[in-house]
């Protein structure tokens, strides 16, 4: 993928510094993830059924107007701490990692606009190990997520490499959708479809993880409309779309219960199959219309 070279604002820099408070819990909303993490063992707890990653945040709304309201106001990014660019090994990641946070928002804040509303920006929080949220104490192990408490994502760069080397899906374009995804969630909390997924799943825990599939496929979808946009401006290289979607392929709950050694049994998936990510994925990026993402008006997405 083609970069510019303007500075990322939208990137807060955590890794270097020691995390504080890590004991508290925010109780704002559950950490809303990519569904590729899990460094380590925890990846059979996220992947085998339990509800690790929930909606919440935002206000009222509907699913299938998408672009009705947008309630709720970020807040306000804390002061950067990073590793200084000269000393930092990952630097090309991070500077890319800023491109594309600043360029996701950018096409967000246009959509907003056609319609006439402000769109708050999300950060995204480049961490070690572990840190502060206000949906709790994030870490590494969870894989790239976005807590609606604070309205932020979060993100170890290690996550790629674990990409990479565990799930087969390498390439510049693979973390840029991951990006783009968990600013998908950030779209959900504004237009009110994350509190809805939260209440409707409250109500009938028995559709929890069925909601949990549509709300994960549709910021799937959101990050397609991005891409369309990248394709548009012609940002994209030979091969990043492949790149996408073999790391939508990689991250689907059929995988990785087959690679854990457990049964494929939908019943227990939390973020949907490979298949079903690129399908939703492919609809955003052929489309570039956001409102071609409604996943819950549909029987099978």
């Amino acid at each position: 993928m083609k970069i510019g070279r303007r500075k990322s604002g939208d990137v807060i820099d955590r890794r270097g510094a020691s995390p504080t408070g890590l004991g508290g819990g925010g109780g704002m909303g559950l950490p809303i993830g990519v569904g590729g993490g899990g460094i380590g063992i925890v990846i059979l707890v996220i992947f085998l059924g339990l509800q690790l990653f929930g909606g919440g945040g935002g206000g009222g709304g509907g699913f299938g107007d998408i672009f009705n309201q947008f309630p709720g106001a970020a807040v306000a990014p804390q002061g950067e701490q990073g590793i200084p660019a000269e000393a930092d090994p990952d630097r090309d990641m991070v500077e890319f990692l800023g491109f594309v946070t600043t360029d996701v928002n950018d096409n967000w804040e246009q959509y907003f606009a056609q319609t006439n509303q402000e769109y708050q920006r999300v950060p995204l929080v480049l961490f070690e190990g572990q840190t502060q949220t206000a949906c709790g104490v994030g870490s590494e192990a969870t894989g790239p997520f976005y807590c609606p408490g604070d309205q932020m994502a979060y993100l170890d760069i290690d996550f790629f490499n674990e990409l990479h080397r565990r799930f087969g899906a390498p390439g510049d374009f693979a973390a840029a959708y991951v990006v783009a995804h968990e600013v998908g969630h950030h779209i959900q909390t504004l237009t009110g479809i994350s509190a809805r997924v939260r209440s409707e799943s409250q109500q009938s825990s028995g559709d929890a993880n069925d909601l949990s599939v549509r709300q994960e496929l549709q910021a799937d979808c959101f990050a397609g409309v991005w891409g369309y946009s990248a394709k548009q401006r012609d940002l994209l290289e030979e091969g990043d779309l492949e790149e996408a979607l073999t790391a939508a392929t990689a991250i689907g709950d059929d995988r990785i219960q087959a690679q854990a050694g457990q049964d494929v049994n939908p019943e227990t998936w939390t973020h949907g199959s490979g298949e079903q990510r690129v399908k939703w994925f492919k609809r955003g990026f052929d489309t570039g219309d956001p409102n071609q993402c409604d996943t819950f008006s549909v029987d099978n997405p």
